[in-house]
């Protein structure tokens, strides 16, 4: 019997309008990934671009660690870890507060993460409820206040200023403190101006969370082993042990030994907040990655050698671009005491002319001149809290920063001054 052929049956669903969750409305894409985009996309049409837009180390990561991951996958070490950290790593983590910073942590004190963003993340999600402030001084790294906001908070942004070495003073954090206040963040060697806090500059601020028991101190020490000019690196929780069950003392092995791609973060605090931290932990990504574990206690607990010669390297890439950058009319640059970037004050070239006539009115303005013109990519400071400055990272070799100073300086030199019957008629 012959068969009839089927029917086809065609379904035209009614598409809904996609809806976002009120949490992420006020939250976009940052101007690091738009520069960084843009710079992708001139890269593709052939250009040049020397990116110094990059918050990473252009070091490989060392063989000694690399050899340790080959050893795990090879006995087999890939499965489920321990939910917040192997006890392997934790341990290790414990001897690495105890060696360097004089602090002894019990392994129940630690918490392991996909890198240190899920760290801040697991923190404020633990800890915040709606409405609740953070303070953050500003200039910032871009993700603190976004992470706050997701988690239902406040970011409160203090800004800090150049003449006092972008440092938050006792009296900006007494007068942000409110009766909502659940944290204050310090990043020391800081991102984006590469300042640092010492004991003598931690002390007062550690007063005023003496008077205010209620309000926690998130420590973010990412950039601990990035120093200069001999200077030795605290930790706020090594300073006062009446603090200790107010402090949150974050790290990670991504940039001390580069390995961002690895995702390994860290911190310690008082248990109960550990505990906290591994529930929002145990429902988003639950362990973090076997091998990479593996890596990262051979890296902590390996030769540590390799950390003053990056640092050495740093140093003199900080000496070159903080020196070139001063050379630039209309542009002077602070000298950074750690971490690998220079924060440029370049408010001297807002209001000057491009070659084809137009205005350079904001710092995103002038980077994205300098990106097409002069076909380096950078981060304008407003993405950081500080409109009027540029960020540069140094986290490039010699020649490409000996190159890419060579060009900012010759498109910052087309920039045209415009007289004052210009600016009057601007106003107009």
């Amino acid at each position: 019997m012959e068969q009839e052929p089927s029917a086809t049956i065609t379904i035209r669903a009614e598409l809904s309008p996609f809806k976002q969750a009120d949490r992420i409305s006020a939250i976009e894409v940052s101007e690091i990934i738009r520069i960084s985009a843009l710079a992708s996309e001139l890269s593709r049409q052939g250009r040049a671009i020397i990116s110094l837009g990059a918050g990473e180390p252009d070091f490989d990561t060392p063989q000694n660690v690399k050899d340790a991951a080959f050893a795990a996958i090879a006995r087999g070490d890939t499965k489920y870890t321990s939910l917040d950290g192997t006890p392997a790593l934790k341990e290790a983590i414990r001897e690495k507060f105890l060696r360097d910073n004089g602090i002894l942590f019990e392994t129940n004190e630690i918490t392991v993460a996909a890198g240190a963003k899920q760290i801040l993340f697991n923190a404020m999600m633990a800890t915040l409820n709606e409405g609740d402030e953070v303070i953050i001084p500003t200039p910032s790294w871009v993700s603190y206040a976004d992470i706050v906001k997701i988690a239902g908070g406040v970011p409160v942004m203090v800004e800090c200023q150049e003449d006092s070495g972008f440092r938050l003073t006792a009296d900006q954090l007494e007068s942000a403190i409110t009766s909502r206040t659940r944290w204050v963040v310090i990043n020391s060697p800081g991102n984006p101006t590469g300042t640092t806090y010492s004991a003598e500059d931690y002390r007062p601020l550690l007063d005023v969370l003496l008077r205010h028991k209620g309000v926690w101190l998130l420590a973010d020490d990412i950039y601990e082993h990035i120093l200069y000019d001999q200077r030795g690196f605290v930790t706020p929780a090594a300073i006062d042990p009446k603090l200790r069950s107010q402090i949150l003392t974050v790290n990670g092995v991504s940039k001390a030994y580069a390995m961002t791609g690895w995702r390994i973060g860290f911190a310690a605090g008082p248990n109960e907040l550990i505990k906290a931290m591994a529930v929002v932990q145990s429902q988003s990504t639950s362990c973090p990655s076997s091998v990479s574990q593996a890596a990262a206690v051979e890296a902590l607990r390996g030769s540590q050698l390799g950390l003053a010669e990056r640092r050495k390297s740093f140093e003199d890439r900080r000496n070159f671009i903080v020196g070139a950058l001063n050379t630039i009319d209309g542009v002077s640059c602070r000298q950074p005491e750690g971490a690998f970037y220079a924060f440029a004050n370049c408010s001297g070239l807002m209001g000057r002319k491009t070659p084809d006539g137009r205005v350079i009115e904001t710092d995103a303005a002038l980077a994205v001149y300098l990106l097409t013109a002069a076909n380096v990519a950078l981060v304008p400071g407003s993405a950081f809290g500080a409109p009027g400055y540029l960020r540069l990272s140094y986290a490039t070799s010699m020649s490409n920063l000996e190159e890419a100073m060579s060009r900012i300086k010759s498109a910052c030199e087309r920039l045209m001054v415009r007289a004052a019957a210009e600016r009057e008629e601007d106003r107009r």
